[in-house]
């Protein structure tokens, strides 16, 4: 069973800096399909990142520049940079299992497994 455990959020002034990891269990594809989520108060869940084999990157544009998506063994990582008050919220991993299409692998964009969240809160 695939498992995801974020860690790391907690409590900053704005312009401060955390870093979210997103530990895996039983999530080892060579040809990973991974995403970032957040949800504030009161709004709907949004993707902030995804991150998939070969490197691709892709962020929502009020984080581009300020947020990094990494991954190294079996954790995904989050830098997020010069954090504001709009970025409060709770953050989850999100994690897809590679499609085959015969000749190529890729990523279908929805995502099967979450982990449980962790909360950031930016103070001004």
């Amino acid at each position: 069973q695939v498992r995801l455990m974020e860690s790391g959020g907690g409590s900053v002034e704005a312009g401060g800096s955390l870093r979210l990891s997103c530990a895996t269990t039983n999530y080892d594809y060579e040809h990973f399909c991974m995403a970032w989520f957040r949800q504030a108060p009161g709004k709907e869940r949004e993707w902030i990142a995804r991150i998939r084999f070969g490197g691709y990157q892709q962020y929502i544009d009020s984080v581009k520049g300020r947020f990094t998506a990494s991954k190294a063994r079996n954790t995904l990582y989050l830098q997020m940079n010069n954090l504001s008050p709009d970025d409060t919220a709770m953050y989850y991993c999100a994690a897809d299992r590679p499609q085959w299409t015969g000749s190529r692998w890729f990523c279908r964009g929805n995502y099967d497994y979450w982990g449980q969240g962790t909360q950031v809160a930016v103070s001004s």
